[in-house]
């Protein structure tokens, strides 16, 4: 590939040698920032994708970093000269260029230097500052500090660990406040700052960890001096530990780090063995992923063995039980081979009971205060035993006989009482969804004040604005204090509408997205489970329709949820009570869901039985029948009155067996 389309290739990647923040912007990943660490607290947004740039654009709202793939590059390496900006940005994408390195590209078009004399001035690469005098000062003060997590002065001072009580990063303004840091030198011309505070502020822990100059793994030399097996870790800290108990350590600093790390193993004369110990998160699992490849590559000799379990860190491990991390420490570096064979058995194991024992009780002990969510309705609650649970629920019934309406209401009263909804809308609009809400909102003041039900609004009659000139004083105010009603808990119910375009790798995108942002756990709703996208094009219906509930048991089992899936019916039911035969095609909406609900109409397999008067009814006879219930009683009838022109179900409190 030539120069000019190389670059013009790059700048389209996304910059996934940035760390990834909690949040997606503009449906797009954000990244920490690679100036001032924005993204990495709780709640930080990261630098955000600009949809109006020309080309990709990425904007840091805490710092002003406007920057595009080159420049978050460049923040990123801390490299200032063209030619290796653009080595290693096209090194880390895989991106060949044909004689690469025998001119100089400029990231600002520039032209390419003509002579000799001019090359050899651009590829001079702008000295880096030496940091050799301040890490012995900072040194000296290591005493001053209680903040040596668990690691002997000794190996501190071996790896001239220093303390810094009034810390300000090189490059912020005097005006930022200074704190106190822990430095960590990676090189002599780089340095982790680790602030030593307790009791952090969310926006304080953001830049908790601070690094300065160019990127360099801690502990390189160990890669070609060590004669152990040496690990391979994240965190500097982490490093440490290792290394304070006997063994030895390199950390990588960042996941983003890899190909930094693969290219210094390339130098390398000897091959070390290595023991992979990267953090075990969705990042950590994909860089040791990525460093595998890279070790098969070069045929050097890695493990996988975790030393750290339960514990989530190599430091935690070794402040919690230092003999016991010492001992398998020892044991993994004298005879990796027995170690992972000793690893595997262990990882077996943890599918016995007495490895999930503990965890389980922990869990009825943090459901104590949240052990249901109600429904609203009082009978239902009673005979699902407090009300929606974890799990799966399938509710069924024929067209236009309400199933939208009453679990909207359930997700409307669920909202009420606080706690969130995810509504995943694909047949109606949202606004049709929000229609019905206010016009079941005007029906409940209207009778709750004993004003005529006739000033009630239906559905059409709230979003109809031609209408609202020619209503009266009372139908304009049971409005206005049904949308101030819907205000006080709308934000609490979340509504993502499409059509053919959600499945079920989209909702569990949604939901994790929506714990990861609102810290909330919500009560799930799909509308409805036949029109979701399919998960494979060339399956059957049935098929598709099989995977997807299954699909969603995993969902509320990960996330610990309800989730509840409208179902349509099969025609052959439309004249005849639910059963479980009822449901469409799929043997796994009987096997998979934890409560199957069915909706029929009051009489229905009597002899003399008329579907359609009995839907002309008014109010409409309902019986929500429990078919399925796996943790309690099914068989139970329990009857609604269903306003259908007002959208309001209002339970009878009465309850039968089938």
């Amino acid at each position: 590939m030539d120069r000019k389309s190389a670059k013009e290739e790059v700048k389209l990647r996304e910059p996934d040698f940035l760390p990834t923040a909690k949040k997606k912007v503009h449906n797009r990943f954000t990244y920490i920032c690679p100036v001032c660490e924005n993204g990495t607290g709780k709640d930080g947004d990261g630098i955000v994708f600009d949809p109006n740039a020309d080309y990709p654009h990425w904007k840091c709202y805490k710092c002003g970093l406007y920057e595009d793939i080159i420049g978050l590059w460049k923040a990123h390496t801390n490299y200032t000269d063209n030619s290796e900006v653009f080595k290693t940005l096209y090194e880390h994408y895989g991106i060949t260029i044909d004689e690469m390195f025998t001119d100089v590209y400029s990231v600002n078009n520039v032209n390419i230097p003509q002579n000799k004399s001019d090359k050899l001035a651009s590829h001079a690469t702008e000295p880096e500052t030496d940091y050799t005098d301040f890490f012995f000062q900072a040194n000296k003060n290591i005493t001053n500090t209680s903040y040596h997590r668990g690691i002997s002065l000794k190996t501190l001072n071996r790896f001239n660990i220093g303390y810094v009580d009034n810390w300000r990063h090189p490059k912020t303004p005097l005006t930022v406040p200074t704190s106190p840091r822990l430095i960590i030198p990676t090189s002599k011309y780089s340095y982790l700052a680790r602030d030593t505070r307790t009791n952090l502020t969310d926006e304080q822990k953001k830049y908790s960890k601070s690094k300065v100059g160019k990127v360099h793994i801690f502990n390189i030399d160990a890669l070609r001096t060590a004669e152990k097996p040496i690990f391979v870790v994240e965190g500097e800290i982490d490093a440490l530990s290792i290394i304070d108990v006997g063994g030895e350590a390199v950390a990588i600093g960042s996941t983003s780090n890899v190909n930094i790390f693969l290219n210094c193993l390339k130098d390398c004369n000897k091959k070390p063995t290595l023991i992979l110990l990267l953090d075990n998160d969705p990042a950590g699992q994909q860089a040791t992923e990525k460093i595998i490849e890279g070790l098969q590559n070069m045929n050097i000799v890695y493990y996988q063995i975790d030393i750290v379990a339960p514990y989530k860190d190599a430091n935690e491990a070794l402040t919690a039980d230092r003999e016991q991390f010492s001992a398998k420490v020892e044991e993994s570096t004298m005879n990796p081979e027995l170690s992972e064979q000793l690893m595997q058995e262990m990882k077996y194991m943890e599918t016995s009971v007495t490895a999930h024992l503990q965890d389980f009780l922990n869990g009825i002990a943090q459901s104590v205060n949240t052990p249901y969510i109600s429904t609203g309705f009082k009978t239902l609650d009673t005979v699902l035993d407090g009300g929606l649970y974890e799990g799966l629920y399938i509710v069924g019934a024929i067209s236009s006989l309400g199933k939208t309406t009453l679990f909207t209401q359930i997700c409307d009263q669920i909202a009420q009482n606080g706690n969130d909804v995810l509504i995943f809308s694909l047949e109606m609009a949202r606004t049709e969804l929000m229609a019905k809400t206010i016009s079941r909102l005007t029906f409940i003041d209207a009778l709750k004040n004993n004003i005529s039900y006739k000033n009630a609004k239906t559905a059409r009659g709230i979003t109809t604005g031609s209408r609202y000139a020619n209503y009266s004083n009372t139908e304009k105010d049971l409005i206005q204090q049904a949308i101030n009603t819907y205000s006080s808990f709308s934000d609490h119910v979340f509504i993502h509408e499409g059509i053919g375009d959600i499945g079920v790798q989209k909702i569990r995108e949604v939901v994790q997205q929506h714990i990861s942002i609102m810290n909330r756990k919500p009560v799930v709703l799909i509308d409805y489970l036949q029109i979701l996208a399919p998960v494979n094009d060339r399956a059957t219906d049935k098929q598709n329709t099989d995977k997807a509930v299954l699909e969603l048991k995993r969902i509320s089992r990960d996330f610990k949820i309800p989730v509840i899936a409208i179902s349509s019916f099969n025609r052959d039911n439309y004249s005849s009570p639910v059963n479980l035969t009822s449901f469409k095609e799929s043997g796994a909406i009987e096997y998979s869901s934890d409560i199957l609900i069915g909706l029929q109409l009051k009489g229905i397999g009597d002899s003399n039985f008329d579907v359609n008067k009995a839907k002309a009814k008014l109010p409409r006879e309902i019986e929500l029948v429990i078919l399925k219930n796996r943790n309690g009683q099914a068989g139970k009838k329990i009857a609604y009155d269903y306003h259908t022109m007002f959208n309001y179900f209002e339970e009878k409190g009465i309850v039968q067996d089938v």
